[in-house]
């Protein structure tokens, strides 16, 4: 069972759900001992919680949700009028029985009526309580264990205690072949490495585990079984797999993402969620350079057609970033910058002849600007300039007299600084060119960009300590 403050979501911005079935759903509830009060049917889609339907319980307790069409499958669970979760509930095949509940102790009050999995659901939660609490005990009394030999035995006993909750679930499973808590059961098992004897050679080996633990990672779980998208435990093992278990270079998250999609493709709600998942994971990344995981995204299922089910509004803030992002990947030949100095004279980009480029877009304005600009030059003046690198300064806002004082008041001297004059801008619309901020993404101020000497793109939006990082590992290797 789960409790807590529920935070309502009203709609999706990027899907819209659809039902699944004609029959429709008819759940009988009775809550004690809320009277003429509004309750919540809601469900889980990925880490997130939404709204399936309400209803406002008579002067008995008693109330009914109900709908023409069928709820898609998944765990939901039933949300008091103090907006608090009180317990969770399967919704599979079966969608007409009954509830009863009281508050006062749920623990002990909750009756399903006319849902087998559901009475078969809360028996195994209140399995679970109880060997939870046990296996709590347990740790604790490893914890202040005082020998050797009672460590061993306490730690042996929790072993023994998992796998009785391990052999419990298999026991369910094998009784009810296709339910939905034999489905979630299996998303919940993970993987066991054979023990170092039985792997090559007879001893342990670390790639023969990671190889052995990646590769029956999914076993037992359907990429197309749209009902895993209702529930808390899918997304939580596919964050795992890709953090732990996936080389954080594109290449190998591509490679995992094509399989997952393609794979998903039959299952309506499944690929739509992991699209969106994908998608929202990868257009602003954790690591620099996975932006291109979005853009390869975009390029094989979005712009394909293969995602109609996005909003008009989505779509083109999905459109606007892809594109964005194209002209500006880790590799990439950087697009030119065609600027002019405060002197009006022109001083394009790739005129500039230097080891390493760092371009800054900055405003004099803007806050961070004016704390990160004048640092960026500390460590250019201490050090870049003296490892061949050279500074090209692009004001993107602030106005030339704020601009031009910034230079003088900070001193930023050997620095190329340059700005767009307002024709140039005006006829790069009026020919329907992209603009520089398109060019290189820049939406914020300050904005980094790290070019090698033939103007590819080696880094982009790190902090000038981590470009640092990256000049000084490019020099060493250069040795």
């Amino acid at each position: 069972m789960r409790s807590g403050k529920l935070r309502l979501l009203l709609a999706f911005v990027f899907i819209s759900t659809s039902a699944l079935a004609q029959d429709g759903f008819n759940i009988k509830l009775t809550l004690k001992p809320y009277t003429n009060s509004l309750v919540y049917l809601a469900y889980y889609y990925g880490k997130v919680k939404a709204i399936a339907d309400s209803a406002i319980l008579d002067l008995n307790s008693t109330t009914t949700f109900k709908g023409k069409e069928k709820l898609p499958g998944g765990i939901y669970f039933v949300v008091s009028p103090k907006k608090e979760i009180l317990f969770e509930v399967l919704i599979d095949k079966q969608q007409n029985f009954s509830i009863t509940a009281d508050t006062i102790n749920l623990a002990q009050n909750l009756t399903f009526t006319g849902s087998p999995e559901n009475t078969l659901f809360f028996t195994y939660t209140r399995t679970m309580a109880k060997y939870g609490e046990s296996i709590n005990n347990m740790q604790r009394e490893y914890s202040a264990a005082k020998t050797k030999a009672d460590s061993t035995r306490i730690r042996e006993k929790i072993i023994g205690t998992n796998q009785d909750v391990q052999n419990y679930r298999n026991d369910i499973s094998a009784k009810n072949p296709g339910s939905l808590l034999a489905t979630l059961f299996a998303a919940m098992k993970e993987p066991a490495v054979p023990p170092a004897a039985q792997q090559p050679g007879g001893k342990y080996d670390t790639m023969f585990a990671y190889h052995y633990y990646k590769s029956h990672y999914w076993d037992g779980v359907s990429f197309t079984d749209d009902r895993l998208v209702r529930t808390p435990l899918f997304e939580p093992k596919l964050d795992k797999y890709f953090k732990d278990l996936i080389s954080q270079v594109p290449d190998s998250i591509n490679k995992e993402v094509d399989w997952m999609l393609l794979y998903s493709r039959t299952s309506k709600e499944m690929y739509k969620y992991l699209l969106v998942h994908f998608v929202q994971k990868y257009i602003n990344p954790e690591y620099m350079g996975q932006d291109a995981v979005f853009v390869h995204i975009f390029e094989k299922f979005i712009n394909t057609g293969e995602a109609d089910f996005f909003t008009e509004k989505y779509r083109k803030i999905i459109n606007d970033r892809a594109y964005s992002l194209m002209a500006n990947l880790i590799g990439q030949p950087a697009a030119n910058l065609d600027m002019v100095d405060t002197s009006g004279k022109s001083q394009p980009l790739l005129g500039v002849d230097a080891k390493f480029i760092v371009i800054c877009f900055w405003d004099p304005t803007c806050s961070h600007c004016k704390e990160e600009v004048p640092q960026l030059d500390s460590i250019y003046q201490a050090k870049w300039k003296q490892e061949g690198v050279k500074m090209y300064g692009v004001m993107v806002d602030g106005g030339q007299e704020n601009w031009r004082k910034f230079i003088r008041d900070h001193n930023l001297k050997d620095w190329i600084h340059v700005y767009q004059p307002k024709a140039k801008a005006d006829a790069d619309e009026a020919a329907n060119r992209p603009g520089y901020k398109q060019l290189f993404d820049v939406y914020q101020t300050p904005t980094l960009f790290l070019l090698d000497k033939d103007k590819h793109i080696i880094a982009k939006k790190l902090t000038y300590q981590q470009f640092d990082e990256v000049i000084s590992l490019k020099l060493k290797n250069a040795k």
